[in-house]
């Protein structure tokens, strides 16, 4: 037996002598990230053209963030971020893992879905992982969905295969399924359904993720979804999302039937921005997926919980995916990890548009960004995006210039610097923590001389 499956296994009994409501009362968890979503990508967010009447309607029953980030500008890290509540480079999936690399999401880290299961819950992934390296995928050596506390799963390592339409590289419960008529986003919701109805046990509570592959390429779009577009140059991505947006119908529905809509906290996000090459787009942001600026990490946030929080409203209280880990755990009354640093924070007084307090401010930094925003930190309104060797700065007051259009550093110089330090900070605490062994050496390591200290 691994150290890191006996250090869980004490920590997870811990949590349980603690002690916990009664799962009678318990609210249920449905998680749903759209994969290159950006923030323009939606009528919910203002597209003058593409149809969402699912999210549409999730927004009019809940409260929708126009501030909401991804942990990343890229797909497995802040995936990774979710689930740990736990900065990337603090959890090691510091990359994406689409080829071959030993990063992964290791079992020493602790998920909600793992501390969920400790108060009587029952856990279901349908959908893409990507917390694998591929040759990891599926491979008892490495941990899978079952060991972060998953109890029924099917997934993809990344993208769909060949393409949304017909995939055939599904994975359940560790046996291959093989080729799906079908498209990817329907296919995911329809065995998020399956399980609710067949599988999962009524008198428990559960926590599901369901992560979609749509709008990632390689793009498929049932003719049903892109005809509503018929003629225009972008039909097939516009299409995409609309297909997107019928799955999350399909899971809204499958919640309805089951009685358990009610009792739900059901959050719609995406993994990170755009890819405007195949028709998305950031809104207006400046950046797109990769990179530090707002268009790759500002994302759609969506919040529906009956009782909970208010129909219909808005917030432009700034959270981040980091952020559902503390909320989850707040909700159920379960303790924080006291054993290493949690980033996310309670999403519950921003439900009700009052501000949260962070210990750790908003980070990102992302190994396949441009050079020149590298990474980035938030602190209220100001933000500072720093190079790939961190010498070299830009700040913005993102609530006055959300489009980064106008750097201040040299205007304000002791605003730049003050900011400075706290990327600083935080940034010797990542040392200090994460698993830098995987990532020292690699494109994301600054240059010799750099003021970062190793």
């Amino acid at each position: 037996m691994r150290l890191s499956i006996i250090f869980k296994t004490a920590l997870l009994v811990l949590s349980t002598a603690i002690g916990t409501a009664e799962t009678e009362d318990q609210p249920n968890f449905v998680v749903f990230v759209a994969d290159d979503m950006g923030w323009g990508d939606s009528a919910t967010y203002g597209h003058p053209l593409i149809k969402t009447p699912n999210l549409d309607k999730l927004a009019s029953q809940g409260v929708k963030f126009t501030e909401c980030y991804s942990a990343c500008g890229v797909c497995s890290p802040s995936r990774s971020a979710i689930l740990t509540g736990r900065t990337p480079y603090r959890n090691g999936v510091w990359r994406h893992l689409s080829g071959i690399h030993e990063a992964h999401l290791r079992e020493s880290e602790i998920t909600y879905p793992e501390l969920l299961k400790t108060a009587g819950y029952e856990t279901c992934h349908v959908g893409k992982w990507h917390l694998n390296s591929r040759q990891q995928f599926n491979v008892p050596d490495f941990p899978q969905p079952g060991d972060h506390g998953y109890d029924y799963w099917m997934y993809t390592q990344n993208n769909a295969s060949p393409s949304h339409k017909d995939p055939d590289n599904f994975v359940r419960n560790g046996e291959p399924v093989g080729e799906i008529e079908g498209y990817s986003a329907q296919i995911v919701a329809s065995e998020a359904a399956l399980w609710l109805k067949e599988i999962h046990d009524p008198e428990k509570p559960f926590a599901m993720s369901v992560w979609v592959h749509e709008p990632h390429s390689p793009i498929a779009t049932n003719p049903e979804f892109s005809g509503l577009y018929e003629g225009h140059e972008n039909s097939k991505y516009m299409g995409n999302i609309t297909q997107m947006d019928h799955a999350l119908g399909q899971v809204m529905e499958a919640l309805d039937e089951a009685g358990v809509s009610d009792n739900t906290l059901l959050f719609f996000t995406s993994d990170n921005g755009p890819v405007p090459s195949y028709g998305g787009t950031a809104g207006g942001l400046r950046g797109v997926k990769r990179s530090s600026h707002e268009g790759g990490i500002r994302v759609p946030g969506v919040a529906r919980w009956p009782g909970h929080i208010k129909p219909g409203t808005v917030s432009d209280i700034p959270v981040i995916g980091t952020d559902l880990f503390s909320t989850i755990l707040d909700i159920v009354g379960i303790p924080l990890p006291d054993d290493r640093t949690i980033d996310g924070v309670s999403m519950v007084p921003a439900f009700a548009g009052e501000p949260v307090t962070r210990k750790v401010p908003l980070f990102w930094r992302n190994h396949v960004s441009q050079a020149s925003d590298r990474s980035a930190l938030r602190v209220g309104d100001w933000k500072i995006v720093s190079n790939d060797v961190m010498d070299k700065f830009m700040l913005f007051n993102i609530r006055k210039d959300w489009k980064e259009e106008n750097d201040l550093a040299a205007e304000m110089p002791e605003k730049t610097e003050e900011m400075r330090k706290e990327l600083f900070k935080v940034w010797d605490g990542i040392m200090a923590e994460g698993p830098k062994e995987w990532w020292l050496g690699e494109r994301s390591k600054p240059k010799k001389g750099s003021k970062l200290n190793y």
